[in-house]
């Protein structure tokens, strides 16, 4: 993996505006995942950028898609949460960010822990990869969906029903 003499970072838009998605990520990206095991019709290459804790996959000066992760230690990395720019959507660029960023933790004798639903899934599509997971921290369990955000609700104590 090498690093571009010049990078830049450009921010993400998200469709409502207010930094949320209108889908569940992993849903977006699982599909493709499953539905583009091959890698993508147009090269690009990774950086880890391991002062921010990201790999990043590289268009010329474009960073097109990203996958964060936290050091948990000298030999595991917590894999946050993928993400694709949506023009570069469905065309493999999430599978072959995963097998790139697992192959560079395979090279440096690490595991992982999965926080990213995206990740468990290409994981369960290619179990050559399985034994990169952390036995004792592996994170989000197989077939587990992304449980409701909790919503604030006011205090009933005290109010008649």
């Amino acid at each position: 993996m090498t690093e571009p003499t010049e990078r830049t970072r450009y921010a993400i838009e998200y469709p409502d505006g207010k930094g949320t998605l209108g889908q569940d990520p992993g849903v977006l990206l699982g599909d493709e995942v499953i539905d583009h095991p091959h890698v993508p019709g147009f090269d690009f290459y990774v950086v880890n950028d391991e002062k921010t804790g990201i790999y990043e996959a590289i268009v010329g000066d474009t960073a097109i898609a990203g996958l964060p992760y936290n050091v948990a230690g000298d030999d595991r990395l917590v894999l946050m949460a993928t993400s694709v720019l949506p023009e570069y959507r469905r065309q493999g660029v999430a599978t072959e960010l995963i097998r790139r960023v697992l192959d560079d933790v395979r090279s440096r004798g690490m595991t992982v822990t999965i926080r990213c639903p995206t990740v468990r899934t290409f994981i369960e599509h290619n179990p050559e990869y399985a034994d990169l997971i952390d036995p004792e921290h592996p994170g989000r369990p197989q077939g587990r969906t992304s449980p409701e955000p909790t919503r604030w609700a006011p205090p009933t104590e005290g109010v008649r029903q």
